[in-house]
């Protein structure tokens, strides 16, 4: 991603310091369930450029945000696969 100014590098910066906050958690975590902890953590770095652009005063905000954004889309995208599975299985 390109950055454009100030904004999208200290946003990046305090998202990566506020993640680093959160390795012991993610270290006690069982192995699925740190895998599960890492892909929160990708999406909050993927989505880092509307972060960036939100108004919210609290870093924590827009990651929630973030994380719930991917996991809408994964939702979404097995409803899909489920409703074609449906259709599939209705055919004679």
């Amino acid at each position: 991603m390109v950055s454009d100014g100030k904004t999208v590098e200290s946003y990046r910066l305090a998202l990566d310091i506020e993640l680093h906050t959160w390795n012991g958690f993610a270290q006690a975590l069982r192995t699925n369930d740190r895998q599960a902890f890492q892909q929160m953590a990708d999406a909050c770095r993927n989505h880092a450029s509307a972060g960036s652009n939100s108004t919210r005063p609290e870093l924590f905000e827009p990651m929630i945000m973030s994380i719930l954004l991917e996991q809408q889309k994964r939702l979404m995208r097995l409803e899909k696969e489920l409703i074609a599975l449906k259709q599939k299985l209705s055919q004679p």
